[in-house]
């Protein structure tokens, strides 16, 4: 670990790199910036921004059931109700026969509810509030590890999968004639959203999870000319948000997901300014 934070001081020689929990925050932001950008062009392209919304405002209860149970590891509670939540929201969205935004706005607001009511009668909601908003510089050398291991898991995924997914977002009819598992690719890929998620909402925070999911695809997508410059600008505008958004954080003491999300949303608004005038 010593190395990698050597080579992060030589790159980046701010006065914060000498306290080591900025240089792990850094890494971090390193590592879940491209997983989230890829997980965003798939989300983007599947038209499932609500989804990931909805399975954000899920950790709630997952809280709450752990709290109830007396889990000491919150984690745990939170991926296990996360992954039933995802499942079975997508198994009543593929069954319904009306709009798929109408299904995750139910769940979605059965979930947070749920969750507000377990956590006041509990008296646990003070406890757990910091969830909200979350606290990236809190994160420790072993939860890097973890999302060393889920930048693996996705890139994984990505490669395998892609073509799959990508003919399952234009036509699932399409898909099926191509020999495509659509059940199955597409369990796999909400159940992946459901872990990558709930693990970082700890640091990240339920209330911007999902514009740190949407808002570097969306604003990729909007002057990207073919898939690999989707995916490249997806990652390269996740980072620098990242990145930017933690040092300004440092100096003008505002906390970093907000900060993050806001450098997020100057790059949607300035590529879409340019998307419109390049179209003029």
């Amino acid at each position: 670990m010593e190395v990698i934070y050597n080579i992060l001081e030589a790159v980046l020689p701010f006065e914060f790199m000498e306290y080591t929990f900025m240089k792990n925050t850094l890494l971090a932001i390193i590592l879940v910036s491209p997983i989230f950008a890829i997980l965003g062009t798939m989300i983007v392209n599947n038209k499932m921004a609500f989804f990931s919304d909805a399975l954000g405002h899920s950790a709630l209860t997952g809280i709450a059931i752990g709290a109830l149970l007396g889990i000491t590891n919150m984690n745990i509670s939170m991926v296990f109700f996360a992954v039933v939540f995802a499942l079975l929201l997508n198994f009543v969205k593929n069954k319904a026969n009306y709009g798929a935004d109408t299904i995750i706005s139910v769940f979605s607001s059965i979930a947070i509810a749920l969750g507000l009511a377990m956590l006041a009668k509990s008296g646990d909601f003070n406890k757990y509030s910091s969830y909200l908003v979350g606290d990236i510089l809190s994160i420790s050398s072993t939860e890097i590890l973890y999302l060393f291991l889920a930048f693996i898991a996705v890139f994984a995924f990505w490669y395998f999968t892609f073509n799959k997914l990508n003919v399952l977002s234009i036509n699932k009819t399409l898909a099926k004639s191509r020999g495509v598992n659509t059940k199955l690719i597409d369990n796999i890929f909400v159940v992946l959203i459901a872990v990558i998620v709930m693990i970082s909402i700890r640091w990240i925070g339920i209330l911007l999870i999902n514009s740190l999911l949407v808002l570097p695809a969306a604003a990729s997508r909007n002057v990207a000319k073919n898939m690999r410059s989707y995916h490249l600008l997806s990652v390269i505008f996740s980072l620098f948000s990242g990145i930017t958004g933690l040092i300004i954080s440092y100096y003008w003491n505002i906390p970093t997901g907000p900060m993050i999300v806001l450098i997020s949303g100057i790059i949607y608004f300035i590529t879409f300014g340019f998307k419109k005038l390049v179209k003029e």
